[in-house]
Protein backbone atom coordinates (compact mmCIF):
# COMPACT_ATOMS: atom_id res chain seq x y z
CA UNK A 1 0.00 0.00 0.00
CA UNK A 2 2.71 2.23 1.22
CA UNK A 3 4.52 1.93 -2.32
CA UNK A 4 1.56 2.99 -4.24
CA UNK A 5 0.58 5.68 -1.76
CA UNK A 6 3.81 8.00 -1.46
CA UNK A 7 4.68 10.73 -4.00
CA UNK A 8 7.30 9.08 -6.71
CA UNK A 9 9.76 10.60 -8.08
CA UNK A 10 10.26 9.57 -11.55
CA UNK A 11 13.85 11.11 -13.02
CA UNK A 12 16.82 12.60 -12.09
CA UNK A 13 14.74 16.14 -12.24
CA UNK A 14 12.09 15.30 -9.70
CA UNK A 15 14.34 14.32 -7.37
CA UNK A 16 16.57 17.55 -7.57
CA UNK A 17 13.42 19.46 -7.35
CA UNK A 18 12.01 17.63 -4.58
CA UNK A 19 15.28 18.63 -2.88
CA UNK A 20 16.22 21.80 -3.84
CA UNK A 21 12.06 23.13 -3.55
CA UNK A 22 11.67 22.44 0.35
CA UNK A 23 13.47 25.59 2.78
CA UNK A 24 11.84 24.26 5.60
CA UNK A 25 11.56 20.84 5.63
CA UNK A 26 13.75 18.04 5.84
CA UNK A 27 13.00 15.72 2.35
CA UNK A 28 13.18 12.10 3.24
CA UNK A 29 13.60 9.55 0.11
CA UNK A 30 13.58 5.80 0.00
CA UNK A 31 16.08 4.71 -2.88
CA UNK A 32 14.79 0.95 -3.82
CA UNK A 33 12.81 -0.75 -6.25
CA UNK A 34 8.81 -0.62 -5.77
CA UNK A 35 8.97 -4.45 -5.82
CA UNK A 36 11.63 -5.38 -3.71
CA UNK A 37 10.20 -6.81 -0.27
CA UNK A 38 12.02 -4.56 1.85
CA UNK A 39 11.48 -1.91 0.05
CA UNK A 40 7.57 -2.27 0.42
CA UNK A 41 7.74 -3.25 4.08
CA UNK A 42 9.78 -0.28 4.83
CA UNK A 43 7.17 2.27 2.57
CA UNK A 44 4.26 0.89 4.63
CA UNK A 45 6.17 2.40 7.80
CA UNK A 46 6.91 5.36 6.23
CA UNK A 47 3.37 5.89 4.62
CA UNK A 48 1.95 5.14 8.88
CA UNK A 49 3.94 7.72 9.48
CA UNK A 50 4.32 10.51 6.34
CA UNK A 51 1.06 12.53 8.36
CA UNK A 52 2.48 12.53 11.58
CA UNK A 53 5.69 13.90 10.27
CA UNK A 54 4.01 16.38 7.46
CA UNK A 55 4.56 19.60 9.71
CA UNK A 56 8.78 18.80 9.55
CA UNK A 57 9.44 16.24 6.76
CA UNK A 58 8.55 15.32 3.19
CA UNK A 59 8.51 11.83 2.42
CA UNK A 60 9.21 10.62 -1.53
CA UNK A 61 10.19 7.22 -3.08
CA UNK A 62 12.40 6.77 -5.87
CA UNK A 63 12.90 3.71 -7.59
CA UNK A 64 16.90 3.07 -8.59
CA UNK A 65 16.11 0.92 -12.12
CA UNK A 66 13.88 3.50 -13.12
CA UNK A 67 16.23 6.51 -12.26
CA UNK A 68 19.40 5.13 -12.03
CA UNK A 69 21.31 8.96 -11.84
CA UNK A 70 22.38 8.75 -8.10
CA UNK A 71 22.92 4.83 -8.27
CA UNK A 72 26.71 5.36 -8.06
CA UNK A 73 26.62 9.18 -6.61
CA UNK A 74 24.83 7.98 -3.73
CA UNK A 75 26.09 4.38 -3.43
CA UNK A 76 22.51 3.02 -3.96
CA UNK A 77 23.61 -1.04 -3.86
CA UNK A 78 21.07 -1.83 -1.35
CA UNK A 79 17.74 -3.19 -1.76
CA UNK A 80 16.18 -0.20 0.25
CA UNK A 81 18.10 3.00 1.36
CA UNK A 82 16.80 5.85 3.20
CA UNK A 83 18.36 9.45 3.27
CA UNK A 84 18.31 12.61 4.13
CA UNK A 85 18.30 16.51 3.07
CA UNK A 86 17.45 19.57 4.07
CA UNK A 87 18.22 22.59 2.23
CA UNK A 88 19.54 20.75 -0.71
CA UNK A 89 22.38 19.60 1.89
CA UNK A 90 22.52 15.88 2.15
CA UNK A 91 22.24 15.20 5.99
CA UNK A 92 24.13 12.35 7.48
CA UNK A 93 23.23 10.13 10.46
CA UNK A 94 25.50 8.60 12.78
CA UNK A 95 23.54 5.22 13.30
CA UNK A 96 26.96 3.32 15.02
CA UNK A 97 27.12 1.49 11.69
CA UNK A 98 29.90 3.33 10.42
CA UNK A 99 27.90 4.26 7.37
CA UNK A 100 26.76 8.19 7.96
CA UNK A 101 25.40 8.63 4.28
CA UNK A 102 22.46 6.78 4.80
CA UNK A 103 20.00 4.07 6.62
CA UNK A 104 20.26 0.83 4.54
CA UNK A 105 18.24 -1.65 5.98
CA UNK A 106 14.43 -2.01 6.72
CA UNK A 107 13.01 0.08 10.15
CA UNK A 108 9.55 -1.20 11.07
CA UNK A 109 9.16 0.53 14.55
CA UNK A 110 7.31 3.48 13.33
CA UNK A 111 8.53 5.55 16.30
CA UNK A 112 12.20 4.62 15.80
CA UNK A 113 11.64 6.37 12.36
CA UNK A 114 9.77 9.43 13.34
CA UNK A 115 12.91 9.65 15.86
CA UNK A 116 15.50 9.87 13.79
CA UNK A 117 13.26 12.24 11.76
CA UNK A 118 13.27 14.36 14.22
CA UNK A 119 16.44 13.80 15.31
CA UNK A 120 17.51 15.16 12.01
CA UNK A 121 15.25 17.94 11.57
CA UNK A 122 16.70 19.19 14.54
CA UNK A 123 20.28 19.06 13.95
CA UNK A 124 19.40 20.51 10.07
CA UNK A 125 17.84 23.89 11.51
CA UNK A 126 20.78 24.50 13.80
CA UNK A 127 23.18 24.02 11.08
CA UNK A 128 24.55 20.18 11.28
CA UNK A 129 25.76 18.10 8.88
CA UNK A 130 26.46 15.23 11.02
CA UNK A 131 23.73 14.39 13.71
CA UNK A 132 23.63 11.34 15.76
CA UNK A 133 20.69 8.66 15.96
CA UNK A 134 18.81 8.76 18.71
CA UNK A 135 19.42 4.60 18.84
CA UNK A 136 22.78 3.28 18.54
CA UNK A 137 22.49 0.34 15.54
CA UNK A 138 25.81 -1.00 15.94
CA UNK A 139 25.51 -4.02 17.34
CA UNK A 140 21.70 -4.93 15.70
CA UNK A 141 23.23 -4.89 12.43
CA UNK A 142 26.73 -6.18 11.60
CA UNK A 143 28.19 -5.66 8.01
Amino acid sequence: MGTVVLPHLNSGWHVDQAILSEEDRLVVIRFGRDHDPDCMRQDEVLYKIADKVKSFAAIYVCDIDQVPDFNVMYELYDPCTIMFFFRNKHMMVDFGTGNNNKLNWVLEDKQELIDILETVFRGARKGRGLVVSPKDYSTRHRY
